[in-house]
């Protein structure tokens, strides 16, 4: 009889054991694959990576177009770059200049 008590002991600690057990390896795969987990943070850390290229180089296209602007202001407008804005623009050329039309490959 002693032992028929027993065994449902050893069954249940042996039930509890593998629930646990069942319980870490979860853990394990949310830690690995989860959405904080060390895949996530791997992809993030890749995803922060272009995007901080990204705003380099938007940061250096905004300061090329600040430029721009600073050099187009009204009141002293640089003559070459107005020049060259109006002769891409508009197709306008100056009487002394030749045009040259170069193929296309």
């Amino acid at each position: 009889m002693r032992n028929s008590r027993h065994i449902p002991k050893m069954a249940r600690e042996g039930f509890v054991q593998g629930a646990a057990l069942c319980c870490l390896m979860v853990m394990a795969a949310v830690a690995v694959a989860g959405p904080s987990g060390l895949l996530a943070w791997q992809e993030n850390h890749h995803r922060l990576a272009q995007r901080q290229l990204e705003i380099q180089t938007l940061t250096a296209q905004r300061d090329r177009l600040r430029n721009q602007v600073s050099l187009l202001d009204p009141r002293h407008a640089d003559a070459d770059l107005t020049g060259q804005l109006l002769r891409s623009n508009l197709n306008v050329v100056r009487s002394d200049e030749m045009v040259l039309m170069l193929p296309q490959h």
